[in-house]
């Protein structure tokens, strides 16, 4: 039987029997419920007591199965990588993602996937990505523009949240989207709020219900936009790019193909950069001097506030993308990533059974002394070259590893930088006195109430 079948949808890996792992240290807590409700009030902290007590490989039972936990470098080595072929991302992620984002890149698995990130990697070449950033900098550069004509105290992740998400509708839809655009941003947010709910049937009146009345949105308007795309040809945009994007043998990617990857990408893009940017923008607000010394760097860009941002700029902010990178480190966007054994393993001496769910913790790994010294204090220059020399390649995750490494990272990163210049040449940024936010860290690390900043034009 061949790997991909193997790890196919339509293949159900049964998990292993449960005294299987028995021989795993671990505690499985309560009837039922597990260790669920531990992780999801303090996910940090609850695996570094766990490790503490265990391991970094040990046993715990969330979310209704019994399921391993591997930690540091090695862990995110073997299951990211996955040199072997060993771990299914499909049955991973499937019972989180499946009913909202069938199919969408991060829930393929080997031959299946290779094929799909090739076919979808067309709409990240450099023509696109030109295209992308003058969408993004005129977008920014207009809400920047808002910000610093009404100063003062502000609920930063939820303004963050609107202009990620108008980004993502017209550098991944294109500007010709028209009156629809509030309607499928609306199915998008609930999508986005339904895969993180705790009830996961869309039983009337729940976030899941809500979620799946979105997804037929929005598969009902891209059903309907592609041949129109199609005929049209041209468009710089990302849903023009895959509606004519093409497999190895040559073959357009099919309608539902479109749908499965329009919906995944615009989620994981508008998500994951709201919890990254407003944590970049926090840790900035902490640390004033940091704020001062990338705001040097943006002045030494030598562009004026009117100009347009060119990647030759975003090259040269060499300090913001480390600042951005260790604001990352401190809050990774995924802070665990799950994966379901095709085939039985050992790692450090255990044996795992084939079926056996396994997760990855980038939150953990991000936090570990022995790598990063004073781990929860904000320090870009870690991420110097030379600090970096040493470092495991991953002991950083923040964009996943292996085959599976998130498709969008320079996306991320050019749109960070973009809106780091408008933002840092217009505003300075603050904390009220006294003021510490608080942090909800799973299952996409955001400010429980919305993190209070306040903007003050430069």
């Amino acid at each position: 039987m061949s790997m991909q079948s193997v790890a196919s949808p339509a293949i159900t890996l049964t998990p292993p029997k449960r005294n299987s792992l028995t021989h795993i240290p671990g505690d499985e807590g309560w009837p039922i419920i597990g260790k669920t409700l531990d992780v999801l009030a303090d996910p940090k902290g609850q695996v570094e007591r766990m490790s503490a007590k265990y391991g970094l490989v040990y046993r715990s039972h969330i979310f209704g199965e019994t399921s391993l936990v591997l930690l540091g470098p090695e862990a995110n080595e073997l299951v990211l990588f996955d040199q072997a072929k060993l771990f299914s991302s499909t049955h991973g992620w499937g019972q989180v993602l499946g009913l909202l984002f069938p199919r969408g890149l991060m829930l393929l698995d080997f031959e299946e996937h290779r094929l799909h990130r090739r076919a979808l990697s067309v709409a990240f070449k450099s023509g696109p990505m030109k295209s992308y950033l003058a969408a993004l900098d005129t977008g920014i550069a207009a809400q920047v523009k808002k910000w610093k004509a009404q100063p003062g105290p502000m609920l930063f992740y939820p303004a963050m949240k609107q202009l990620t998400l108008d980004l993502a509708a017209t550098s991944f839809l294109g500007a010709e989207i028209g009156p629809e655009v509030d309607e499928i941003t609306r199915a998008f947010v609930d999508m986005v709020a339904a895969s993180i709910s705790v009830i996961r049937k869309p039983l009337p009146g729940t976030k899941m219900a809500r979620g799946v009345r979105g997804r037929e949105r929005i598969v009902a308007y891209f059903s309907e936009q592609i041949p129109i795309r199609r005929n049209k040809g041209g468009g710089e945009d990302l849903f023009s790019q895959l509606c004519h994007a093409t497999h190895e043998n040559g073959a357009l990617l099919s309608t539902q193909d479109i749908v499965d990857h329009m919906s995944f990408l615009m989620m994981a893009a508008h998500d994951t950069l709201t919890s990254s940017l407003t944590s970049f923008v926090g840790a900035l607000a902490s640390h004033p001097h940091w704020q001062t010394r990338l705001r040097d760097e943006v002045g030494a860009l030598g562009i004026a506030a009117d100009e347009p941002t060119s990647f030759d700029n975003l090259e040269a902010m060499h300090l913001t993308e480390m600042a951005f990178k260790e604001a990352m480190r401190l809050k990774p966007p995924v802070p665990s990533m799950p994966r379901r054994a095709v085939r039985d393993f050992n790692f450090k001496g255990y044996a795992v059974p084939a079926g056996t769910m396994v997760g990855v913790n980038p939150l953990f790994t991000h936090h570990m002394p022995e790598i990063w010294p004073d781990p929860d204090s904000f320090d870009p220059l870690r991420f110097t070259e030379e600090a970096q020399r040493g470092r495991h390649r991953f002991a950083w995750v923040a964009f996943g590893g292996g085959a599976h490494m998130c498709l969008g990272l320079h996306f991320a990163f050019m749109q960070a930088k973009c809106f780091a210049r408008h933002f840092l040449q217009n505003l300075s940024v603050s904390l009220e006195p006294g003021y510490t936010p608080d942090w909800q860290m799973w299952p996409i690390p955001k400010p429980r109430d919305g993190l209070r900043l306040t903007l003050k034009p430069v």
